[in-house]
């Protein structure tokens, strides 16, 4: 496969399995990858040892700001820390996925994290970030923008099956907290959730992982012009 050179962003809501794309195609690309939300997740964590109030905007944004937060950007291997502790597998808990819309929507925080993810990838010569808002506030020039989506049906079952769960009670409820996360990050007024204007919509609801990871490594190379795959 002809050499990747540039950025691709992929961003879409919670349980579309940006990040285990992200990773494959950046694996494929030979590129270094960026999960962004992972870095709101450990910001989450800070403020949640902190103690502090999630509705107390100034408060969380100083928790956040005053914590040591690092994220890998090697495909793969997950890195995340915060003040040198490895809260990796933390941050997918419930507990942590039920407060972190609310702090990531707090301008402050979103500040002092897009700035600490355009200087993890400004070296980069080919890398793969994944999030929420990438293409539209952090790399508004990405060589390629992708915006994965699946109905909320699709993306409980999936997140129920990363999770062990059976009961159709809780997959209904994971199906229910999708639609309340979606409407709290697109209707936020800091950097919310969206398509950006030049992105490419690939709806992953009747697609396998593979099937996704084939359309977007093809979506990346036909942006740089790098012509069909070897």
């Amino acid at each position: 496969m002809t050499a990747f050179v540039g950025q691709v962003t992929l961003d879409g809501p919670s349980g579309t399995g940006k990040s285990s794309v992200a990773r494959l195609v950046a694996a494929r690309l030979d590129a270094a990858y960026l999960d962004t939300g992972a870095m709101y997740r450990a910001a989450t964590v800070a403020v949640l040892d902190a103690g502090i109030d999630l509705e107390d905007a100034e408060a969380v944004a100083k928790t956040v700001i005053a914590a040591d937060i690092r994220v890998g950007t090697t495909a793969g291997t997950e890195t995340v820390t915060v003040d040198g502790v490895d809260v990796a597998q933390r941050i997918r808990g419930g507990e942590v996925t039920r407060a972190v819309s609310p702090v990531s929507a707090v301008p402050a925080v979103r500040r002092q994290l897009v700035d600490q993810q355009r200087a993890l990838v400004a070296g980069a010569t080919a890398v793969v970030v994944e999030g929420r808002d990438i293409g539209t506030v952090v790399l508004p020039a990405a060589t390629c923008k992708v915006y994965l989506t699946a109905a909320p049906e699709a993306r409980a079952q999936r997140r129920a099956g990363q999770l062990g769960l059976t009961d159709a009670a809780e997959v209904e409820a994971l199906a229910a907290d999708l639609r309340r996360r979606d409407e709290y990050d697109s209707s936020r007024a800091d950097s919310p959730l969206r398509p950006a204007e030049d992105a490419i919509v690939v709806d992953s609801t009747d697609l396998d992982r593979d099937a996704v990871v084939e359309a977007v490594v093809a979506l990346a190379l036909r942006a740089v012009g790098a012509g069909e795959r070897t």
